[in-house]
């Protein structure tokens, strides 16, 4: 089989979905708008004949995938960005994405994305998998949300991180600042995510919605604000932000899940935070080449800790509360 190529049986829980949704929850890195994008181009067939993009499928339906080639660095300008590296082999790099810095292309930023760097850094090694303007790109942080990231090298790694993105058998351990004490030291919301119905460039906890759990516990409090330690055991776009949101605990500096709050955060403590406090400390997986665990952590930057040391002066001006 051609290295670009790749194959898989449908599984009766995937029977009477849609191609493209099937296809995007075994390779949760790569878009829909890709997914349907291949599907017209005639790149994914199901038992070896086209298919248009809401085909159902059936129980052992052979779904065959023609990934496209790598990317050429002249497709996506390089650009030389600083990267904070925490490790890198001939299979992937991790490294530490700071705040600000957008994953990939987008309406409004066509530059100046971690894309652009990893071509400067890595020219033609990266997986091409996600497309031209995606190379390498496994998984994404928001923009205002800093921390640790893995890139593919090549497909073979692309494809086995996916596979581990999409079964949940990635440890993604994140901090955060709240506004506000959670009432339980820890805890686990389990709430479905969607797009929101009415504003679509929102997520929300939404009944119908993919299934969603976060895994949380108070590291410290300050009164006005907490700081929590949470374990995504699912990738939902937004989901720290949506689910503490739906606890009544929206993030510090998030102007999009919690203005109120951070408005009241802000007259409490005489601050607001330049962005969402969010930080991904830590990321661990297996190897796609042989399996070894890798791990890998990130201090929190230092807006994040100034804003911790603000609310820690003033915890300790009014005694605690």
């Amino acid at each position: 089989m051609d290295k670009q190529a790749e194959r898989f049986v449908a599984e009766a829980a995937e029977a009477r979905k849609r191609l493209d949704c099937c296809l995007r929850e075994r390779f949760p890195s790569v878009s829909r708008n890709a997914v349907q994008r291949l599907i017209r181009e005639g790149r994914i067939r199901v038992n070896g004949r086209l298919v248009k993009t809401a085909h159902r499928l059936s129980p052992g339906d052979e779904v065959s995938v023609e990934w496209p080639e790598q990317p050429k660095p002249w497709e996506l300008r390089p650009e030389e960005i600083p990267l904070e590296l925490l490790y890198e082999d001939d299979w992937l790099l991790a490294l530490n994405k700071p705040a600000g810095l957008v994953t990939h292309p987008a309406p409004g930023h066509w530059e100046g994305t971690l894309a652009h760097a990893l071509l400067h850094h890595c020219g033609e090694r990266l997986s091409g998998i996600g497309g031209v303007a995606r190379p390498g790109i496994v998984h994404r942080l928001d923009r205002d949300t800093s921390g640790v990231m893995v890139v593919a090298k090549n497909d073979a790694a692309h494809q086995a991180l996916a596979r581990q993105f999409a079964a949940r058998r990635v440890r993604k351990i994140y901090w955060a600042i709240v506004c506000g004490e959670p009432a339980q030291d820890q805890g686990v919301i389990d709430a479905p995510v969607a797009r929101h119905p009415r504003e679509r460039k929102r997520m929300a906890v939404v009944g119908n919605g993919r299934p969603a759990s976060t895994a949380y516990r108070v590291i410290e409090r300050f009164g006005p604000a907490a700081l929590a330690e949470a374990e995504l055991h699912s990738g939902r776009t937004h989901q720290v932000r949506v689910h503490f949101k739906h606890l009544g605990h929206p993030l510090a500096g998030d102007p999009v899940y919690g203005e109120r709050a951070n408005r009241r955060l802000a007259a409490a403590i005489g601050f607001r935070p330049p962005r969402q406090m969010l930080h991904a400390r830590l990321l661990g997986f297996a190897h796609p080449e042989d399996g070894r665990s890798m791990e890998f952590e990130a201090p929190p930057p230092a807006d994040f800790m100034e804003t911790l040391e603000r609310l820690r002066r003033g915890k300790g001006s009014d005694g605690g509360r």
